[in-house]
């Protein structure tokens, strides 16, 4: 009777867990749904930058940021630490006179990458989901990094959404206005810019910074919705692995309490049986 008790409630404790992980998978596939047609829209920001300015993540800089985007909470799958090998693979490829820093938006960024490179973190923005996702929240935080953050380049890793159950590492690589004067200057990789006018009072070094800048804040408003589709998508199918799990586990559960009842019950059959049989032959 204890084992079957035990057995009984351990079955009480992963229905129980089942009915969180589909409630989770529920609420996941409903996040999904809103961010995906808002990271779908977003893609229009930045896909100009990249017909102008093309996307060069080999770009030679002395001064190298790796922009790392993660979640705040887990129970989604490896995407962060896909992230975190992802950012930790482009430090050690950027490698320059001056070591390359961090600067990390959410909180399980921060947990991974803080066990090796603490001394290399320079600025870390968490509570990301308790914020809007929008282009007006983002461009807030990419102007305190910008006020911050000394670059030359700064590389945004995020998790790029595929589907459900397939996202893709992703750089964006943004130069700063020096860069990209002294590329197009040199003949560089960003050559092309020389054969465009500029109109207008502002000079050419005004038209440059406002231009980095408004192609980091819209690369990063991208990421981070991109970022947030991979988080739900990956959430989606850990839960939906966790229930699957749970309805395997329930059957075994059910199936060793059902024999360890018919075992008592047949216990106590042949204990009354030779109780009866024992009455009978004293009398």
């Amino acid at each position: 009777m204890a084992s079957s008790q035990i057995v009984r409630n351990r079955m009480k404790s992963v229905k129980s867990i089942q009915k969180i992980t589909k409630a989770m998978k529920m609420v996941a596939a409903s996040k999904l749904r809103g961010v995906q047609v808002k990271a779908e829209n977003s893609r229009g920001f930045w896909q100009p930058f990249v017909a102008l300015l093309g996307d060069h993540p080999d770009i030679e800089s002395k001064k190298n940021v790796i922009l790392t985007i993660s979640s705040d909470r887990g129970l989604c799958g490896g995407i962060n630490s896909t992230s975190v090998k992802f950012s930790k693979a482009m430090f050690t490829l950027s490698a320059s006179e001056e070591p390359a820093k961090y600067v990390i938006l959410g909180e399980k960024g921060k947990v991974q990458l803080q066990r090796d490179s603490k001394k290399n973190i320079q600025m870390v923005v968490t509570d990301i989901q308790k914020m809007p996702i929008n282009f007006t929240q983002i461009s807030m935080i990419a102007d305190e990094i910008l006020k911050n953050v000394e670059f030359d380049t700064i590389k945004i890793i995020y998790n790029k959404f595929g589907s459900v159950v397939s996202f893709l590492p992703s750089v964006a690589t943004i130069p700063s206005p020096e860069v990209i004067a002294r590329e197009s200057e040199a003949g560089g990789k960003l050559e092309q810019l020389e054969s465009y006018e500029i109109e207008g009072g502002d000079s050419k070094a005004e038209v440059l910074q406002n231009l980095s800048e408004f192609q980091f804040a819209a690369m990063l408003f991208n990421a981070s919705l991109e970022n947030a589709c991979s988080e739900q998508g990956a959430r989606m199918s850990a839960m939906d692995s966790s229930t699957r799990n749970a309805s395997e586990m329930l059957e075994k559960l059910t199936l060793k309490y059902n024999r360890s009842r018919q075992a008592s019950i047949t216990t106590e059959l042949i204990e009354i049986i030779s109780g009866a049989a024992a009455l009978e032959a004293a009398s």
